[in-house]
C-alpha cells in the first residue's frame, strides 16, 4: 500500500492542534483534586491501526493517513519507511514544535522560525534518555517562557512523564 502524502502548511496543523486542544470529539470533562482548586481534564480516546506486510514491514493507519513503518536493511527490513523508534522520537519533535507554536500564537509572539531536535540513547530495547533541542526565531527574552508553557501542553512529553498504564490484549484471528 502506498504512503498517503499530502502537504499541508504549518499554520494548518497548528489550527488542527489548537482544534483538538479545545474541542476534542466524543471527550468529558471530569474534575480532579490536585491543590484546593479542581482543574477540569478532558478524557477521550485516540487509536492508530498497525497491519502487518510482511518482513518487518507494517502500514499503520491514523485518520486518513497511511504510515509506511519498517525495519532497516541491516536488520533485515527493506528500508521502505522509518522504523518504530524514529516514529516515536518524531512524535517527540512533532508534538514539542507544535506545543511552542501554539503557546507562541496564543501569547502573541512573533515566531520567525522553529526547528526541533529530538534524539534517543538507547539502553537495551528502550530509550533510558530523550534529549529535545529547541531553535525558536523569536525574541531570546521570549524563548524560555515559550518552551516553559510547550512542556505544560505538550501530549507526547507529558505522557512520557507521567506513570501510564500500558495494557496489552491478543486473540487469534479469523482466517
Amino acid at each position: 500500500m502506498a504512503v498517503k502524502r499530502r502537504p499541508v502548511a504549518t499554520l494548518e496543523l497548528c489550527e488542527r492542534i489548537l482544534n483538538f486542544l479545545t474541542v476534542s470529539r466524543n471527550a468529558t470533562t471530569t474534575m480532579t483534586e490536585k491543590t484546593s482548586l479542581a482543574t477540569p481534564q478532558i478524557t477521550s480516546q485516540r487509536s492508530v491501526e498497525g497491519v502487518w506486510r510482511g518482513g518487518l514491514r507494517c502500514d499503520v493507519a491514523a485518520q486518513s493517513f497511511v504510515i509506511v513503518v519498517d525495519e532497516p536493511k541491516s536488520v533485515g527490513g527493506t528500508d521502505s519507511g522509518p522504523q518504530p523508534t524514529d516514529l516515536f522520537l518524531a512524535s517527540v519533535a512533532s508534538c514539542f514544535s507544535l506545543a511552542v507554536a501554539y503557546s507562541a500564537r496564543k501569547q502573541s509572539v512573533e515566531l520567525n522560525s522553529l526547528s526541533v531536535t529530538v534524539t534517543g540513547t538507547y539502553d537495551g530495547p528502550r530509550f533510558r534518555a530523550i534529549n529535545i533541542v529547541s531553535r525558536l526565531g523569536c525574541n531570546p527574552a521570549e524563548v524560555d517562557k515559550l518552551v516553559r508553557a510547550a512542556e505544560r501542553i505538550c501530549y507526547v512529553t507529558n505522557t512520557l512523564r507521567s506513570d501510564v498504564d500500558i495494557a496489552v490484549e491478543a486473540s487469534a484471528a479469523s482466517t
